[in-house]
Parts: C-alpha cells; structure tokens; sequence
C-alpha cells in the first residue's frame, strides 16, 4: 500500500505539465506518420525530465524513446499522438463546430495517451531514484497507430527486444483493465491499369480500370456472406480514374482493409480478397498490383498483469469526476442516440445506469460484447507481456472517432482521468520492480502461451513504413 501511496504523489507532483502537453498536442492534430510537432513536444518533455533520448526509433523521424534507471529488469510504457482527419472541432462545444482552417481532430484521444504514459513513466523515474532500486523505466512515443502499424515496425526491428513488460492505456466511458481482445488486421492497396480511349467515340478501345475496381469490390461483397462472422473488411478509393467521365480510366487504386480473429485466419481472407481482385482483372482485361501497407496482430492477453493492474484500479477507486465534469457530458450526451449510450454499456459489459460519466472501476468478472477493433499494440503483446487499461475520460455513450470525442480532449474530466490512468500504470510498474517474481509469473505465462502458438509478423519482409501515408 505504501507503495501507490508514495507513486500516486508522484504522478500527482508532475500532472500539471503533463496537462499542458496533452493540450497542446490537441491543438496541433497530426496525423499517421506526420507528427513531428507532436513528437517533438514529447521529445523535449523526456529532455526536461532527465530521460535518455533515442530519436527516429527504428528509423521512424517520429517515433522516440527515453529511458531511466539502470540495470534490473525493463518496463516500457507506450504511449501515442497521431490524431484522425476530418475531426476538426471546437474545445468543449456540445455541437459540430470545426475549428476554423483544420481538418484534423483527436477523435481518438491520443493526445492524452501519450501524456498520460509519460506522467507515468517521470513518475516511476523518480520513484526507482527514491527507492534505490535497479530496473529501467521507458516511455515510447508511438506514432502512426491510426493505420501505420508502427509499433509492429518497431518490434520487427527489434525495438522491443530487451523489455520485459509493456503497459499501455487507451481513452474511455470507462476505467477498468482492458480486455485483451483485438482483430488482427492488414492494409493493402490495389491498383488497377488498362487502357484509356474516348468514352463515346471508341469506347471498345478502353480496359476500365475503374470498373475493375467496382467489380472487385463487389465480389468482396458477395464474399461477405462466407467469411466468419467476427471478420470485417472494409475499403476505400483512393484514386476513382480521375475527374472525367467522357475519358475511360487507365488507372484506379483502391484501399482494403482486412480484419480478421488472429494472423492466421487473416491471412486466409487476404488471400480470397487477393483472388477476387485477381478475378476482376481478368474479366476487364486490366493488370493488378498490390502492395501491403501495414498490418498488425491481434492482442495476446496476461492474466498476472492484467490481475495486477485490476487490483491497482480497485485501489484508486474511480476518477475524480464532479458535478461540473457530469453537467458537461449530460450536453455531449444530448447529442448521441440512445443506443450510443446503451451500446457503451453493452461493451463494457457492465448493467446501464443513468450516469453520463464513470463512477466505478469495471470488475474483473464483467462480461463485454465481443465488437473490437484493432491496434498494434498487438505485436507488442506477443513480444512482451504486455497490459493495458482503459481510462474514462469522456461522456458515456460517445462514439469514438467522433467530433464529440475530439471536443471532450481538453475538458476538467478528461484532465482527471488522465492523471487517473496514469497512476494506475505507474503504481502497477511500481509492484513490478519491487517484486520481481511478478516479472517472472507474467514472462512464464508469455512463454507458455508462444510455445503453443509463436509470433509470426504480419508485415511481410519488404514491407516499410509508409511515411507519406498522410498524403495519399
């Protein structure tokens, strides 16, 4: 007990620059691969706090890690600040307002990530100086999470080689452990190329690229019926041709993403998804190439941390959250349908009350419905043993990648459960050092479960952050 005591006053002492950083970042919205300002507040935030600083980590310009400590065993925490485009909005406003000469917004809530994590992890610098410990204490700036795999990058080229334990969070409704359950998923973009020719004067001259693409898709549909229920597939064009009709496309690029259980079921619907574009080029007389633009595995659970972080939760008890904090969500949630809040609920797993903002941490015992996304996060998890949390820091019922997400980023609630969450991870890190053997439990756990299944990369060797992703 003395222990989170001491480490929650810690996080505590530090909270208020680290607020700072979360809003600024919220105001300089950068999306995959592009966060150098982003990056660079965070690098200079680890300067000022006394961590060694290695830059464009795995060759990545906006990727960076410090360290703290020596010796003893490793804990990474991760942290993130890539936001989404078309989520501009205004701070706090309950109503779609952009804000004024932007387009992106963080309506995911990365900009409090990757404060949080770092709070977590200055705290736990000063507390391993405190105690005399040995072990070392990291904070990794991830970008590029919204679709650039960039912790799978980092782990193929060995980032994480040397750590023994990942902790991580993710913006919430909620406080609790989360449930280490995600889709393994992969990128890849399709190009069509035929033949362009007059649309009216000798349109037997012309091979559609562009209906090349829009068979494709629906023989992805049609497949839809005879994939696995919890699959999901979705695309987007990139490039449709170009702007007139009168003139046959020559070229077409289509977007595909692929999400399936885990890898291998992944892998065997890239390969039906593969024929069928395969199929659309042989029926328009087109060519296809493809290229893989990332790809991620599905999360890889460890019931040692996830036990420990659910008592660390247990014993800080919920955020915070006053009156003023609930007034404001009872407005956001003014703008959602009733069953954006009940679907909430559902996810959580836990029975619906008539609260707008958290009170309680999720039990242990509770019940989610399986709807999950992806991230990667997942290949860190079958590197390491690896745990996160989710922390509440908005309205129950908000959806996210939602303009109401982006508006509740800098809000009183979403400064509390920020700090929140970051206690929670430091005082987990904290018995970690102080009891090695739980070090131990958690990586034999990690062992036991890659000898009946190893980690196999999703990303195919050729394959390189795409560091123009923001552009295309």
């Amino acid at each position: 007990m003395q222990n989170e005591d001491e480490i929650w006053r810690l996080v505590d002492a530090h909270a208020g620059p680290m607020i700072a950083l979360s809003d600024r970042i919220w105001e300089m919205p950068e999306l995959c691969y592009a966060e150098h300002r982003s990056c660079a507040e965070h690098t200079a935030a680890l300067h000022r706090a006394g961590f060694r600083v290695t830059e464009q980590l795995a060759g990545i310009p906006t990727a960076v890690m410090g360290e703290a400590g020596e010796g003893g065993p490793v804990i990474a925490i991760l942290g993130e600040y890539d936001a989404l485009p078309g989520l501009s909005q205004e701070a706090g406003l309950p109503e779609p307002k952009p804000v004024e000469g932007q387009s992106n917004g963080h309506g995911c809530g990365h900009n409090l990530l990757g404060a949080a994590s770092m709070l977590a992890a200055i705290a736990l610098k000063e507390w391993l100086a405190a105690k005399g410990l040995p072990g070392r204490v990291r904070y990794y700036g991830c970008p590029a999470e919204e679709g650039g795999a960039a912790k799978g990058f980092m782990v193929r080229d060995g980032a994480f080689d040397d750590v023994d334990v990942a902790i991580s969070w993710h913006p919430s409704a909620f406080s609790g452990v989360n449930e280490p359950v995600s889709l393994a998923n992969m990128r890849i973009d399709f190009r069509f190329q035929g033949r362009a020719s007059h649309a009216a004067a000798a349109p037997h001259l012309g091979r559609s690229a562009l209906d090349a693409v829009e068979l494709m898709n629906v023989g992805v549909n049609y497949m839809r019926e005879h994939m696995p229920s919890d699959a999901r597939i979705h695309y987007a064009y990139l490039d449709a041709g170009g702007l007139a009709p009168n003139v046959v496309q020559a070229s077409a690029k289509v977007r595909y993403l692929i999400r399936a259980r885990d890898v291998t079921e992944l892998h065997r619907l890239v390969a039906r998804v593969r024929k069928i574009a395969e199929g659309a080029a042989l029926m328009t007389e087109t060519t296809v190439t493809s290229e893989v633009i990332s790809a991620v595995s599905n999360l890889l659970g460890n019931r040692v941390l996830e036990g420990l972080l659910q008592a660390q939760l247990e014993r800080l008890g919920p955020p915070p959250f006053d009156e003023a904090d609930r007034e404001l969500a009872r407005r956001f949630q003014a703008t959602l349908t009733a069953e954006d809040i009940a679907a909430a609920w559902r996810r959580a797993g836990v029975p619906q009350r008539d609260v707008p903002l958290c009170d309680f941490i999720i039990p242990a015992d509770a019940k989610p419905e399986k709807m999950v996304g992806s991230t990667d996060v997942g290949d860190v998890s079958w590197k390491v043993p690896t745990v996160q949390a989710r922390g509440a820091t908005y309205a129950i019922g908000t959806p996210g990648h939602s303009w109401q997400l982006t508006a509740q980023g800098k809000t009183p609630a979403a400064h509390k459960g920020l700090v929140h969450v970051a206690k929670a991870m430091a005082a987990t890190a904290a018995e970690l050092f102080a009891q090695p053997a739980l070090i131990a439990a958690a990586r034999a756990e990690h062992a036991e479960k890659l000898a009946r299944q190893p980690y196999v990369c999703p990303l195919p060797p050729e394959a390189k952050p795409r560091l123009d992703m923001s552009l295309v």
